[in-house]
């Protein structure tokens, strides 16, 4: 279903774009096609040469920056290299990184679990871990094992939202994640949209816990790729990474 309505969302755009060049009778020529990735690092580079790296962090992830030309192997010159740009952007799709299995020794038996159960079985490990799509989901998976376990909502009616796929959207999340006090407002507007009854306050602290350290995780997944991205740009890989550990 949201493959189907992104794919439908990106038509519609395009019609609309045609539409407008039409009216207006502009002669457009079109002469690349980027993804978001790259075309935030190019908005944010007009306004600020210094800027080299595009980021994005949302329903998905990738990241992509700014490489000098002598160190992309696959360009091809020709004989005129003053033409040449100095410098081009590389699209990393680094959302498919650990789909090698570099990542498995971090991975835990619920990132395994949304794996099995994706559209894309094997692909995109790392957006897995930290997008906007599937965090929900890993927090929703963590908390029917405490369940199962008897250490969370131990009076549940299994037939509630929460053990549904899909259910726990993102947006919870950050909405209990919000709470500042003990009352866990938020919290407890979640867990009765979801339909689980008879929580207690332990439960709520629980929850909250739950989804601190899942989005802490993400974080700190997001916060490493982008400072490899800085290694890569200073030409110090090696050195960044023995920083890192």
């Amino acid at each position: 279903m949201i493959v189907v309505v992104v794919v439908v969302v990106v038509v519609v755009v395009v019609v609309l774009i045609v539409v407008v060049i039409v009216l207006v009778n502009c002669h457009v020529e079109i002469v690349a096609v980027v993804n978001d990735a790259v075309g935030t690092l190019m908005s944010a580079a007009h306004g600020d040469r210094n800027c080299e790296i595009g980021l994005i962090l949302g329903t998905g992830c990738n990241a992509c920056y700014m490489e000098g030309l002598d160190n992309v192997g696959t360009w091809t010159h020709g004989d005129d290299q003053d033409h040449h740009p100095r410098q081009v952007i590389i699209n990393t799709e680094w959302g498919a990184f650990g789909d090698n299995g570099c990542l498995d020794f971090v991975r835990t038996e619920f990132d395994q679990e949304l794996d099995t159960f994706s559209i894309n079985p094997g692909k995109q490990i790392m957006e897995k871990m930290i997008s906007g799509m599937y965090i929900g989901e890993i927090v929703r998976l963590v908390l029917v094992r405490l369940n199962h376990e008897n250490l969370l909502f131990t009076s549940v009616d299994r037939d509630c939202n929460l053990f549904e796929r899909g259910r726990f959207y993102t947006k919870y999340v950050s909405e209990i994640e919000s709470d500042t006090d003990e009352f866990f407002r938020n919290t407890k507007q979640v867990l009765d949209e979801l339909h689980v009854e008879n929580y207690t306050i332990e439960d709520c602290k629980v929850v909250k816990y739950v989804c601190t350290l899942v989005s802490a995780r993400a974080a700190f997944l997001a916060a490493a790729g982008e400072k490899l991205f800085d290694c890569f740009l200073s030409y110090a890989v090696l050195d960044c990474i023995k920083a890192s550990f």
